[in-house]
């Protein structure tokens, strides 16, 4: 991929914004300057013994631009310069990356080789960083209330969570001792499957719709947030072992 194709639409935008008011900038200081030469020309050919100019040619010539006027010209355009540039970066910072990236859909890869890492890892969850996600083995029983598979965050034994804990956003590790997700500012503890256990958490972890076409290639959506279940569900066996985190 060339580096112009790596760039994101936003970044684009913002380079281009950049550029015009630069440009215009330098615009606006060659007029000043080509203004302020002809009235040094007009104040010359007035001196006695000065070069005579023609009427015709000093009325053609740019109006002289005064100090106040220049100092006033010159705060205004500053000032929209940095407004501009500053909202060119916040837009760049800000605009959602839609190739590949969080908030766009993302191919996680086959579900073969997904459900074969986890069980290379002893159980533990498959990690996708760029899309801030884990994606755990579940087959778990649904409940009058929660069915994930329903909820389309749940298909063929799989089922992304988001990595962010619902209390105050802290990315939530896996615990391999206690087969629980623990989060490390809080305490908060949610189960294998994301459910609430323990701490300050309101509900259980956030999840993703997620879609296997038929050749097995797993698409997780993280355009949507799907709200965690809530307090008390429990759909797998809630037994651990010790914590990583203190109670």
């Amino acid at each position: 991929m060339t580096p112009l194709l790596a760039l994101s639409n936003g970044t684009i935008a913002a380079i281009v914004v950049v550029v015009v008011l630069d440009l215009f900038a330098i615009m606006f200081g060659l007029s000043f300057r080509r203004a302020r030469v002809a009235e040094r020309d007009a104040e010359a050919a007035a001196q006695p013994g000065g070069i005579p100019i023609r009427p015709e040619v000093i009325a053609k010539g740019p109006k002289p631009v005064t100090r106040r006027d220049f100092f006033r010209r010159s705060l205004v355009t500053s000032l929209l310069v940095f407004t501009a540039q500053f909202g060119a970066m916040t837009i760049a910072f800000l605009w959602p990356n839609l190739k590949g990236g969080f908030g766009s859909l993302i191919n996680a890869g086959k579900i073969g080789d997904i459900k074969a890492a986890i069980i290379n890892a002893q159980g533990q969850p498959f990690y996708f960083g760029a899309g801030r996600f884990y994606i755990v083995a579940y087959n778990g029983t649904p409940t009058k209330d929660v069915n994930y598979e329903e909820l389309l965050v749940a298909a063929q034994g799989i089922m992304p969570l988001y990595q962010r804990c619902v209390h105050l956003g802290c990315r939530v590790p896996y615990c391999a001792t206690s087969s629980w997700f623990e989060c490390p500012c809080h305490g908060s503890k949610y189960n294998g499957a994301g459910e609430y256990q323990l701490g300050p958490a309101p509900r259980g972890m956030d999840r993703f719709k997620v879609t296997i076409d038929p050749s097995g290639t797993v698409t997780v959506d993280t355009s949507e947030i799907v709200l965690g279940p809530p307090r008390g569900t429990n759909t797998i066996s809630p037994s651990h072992g010790p914590f990583c985190v203190p109670a």
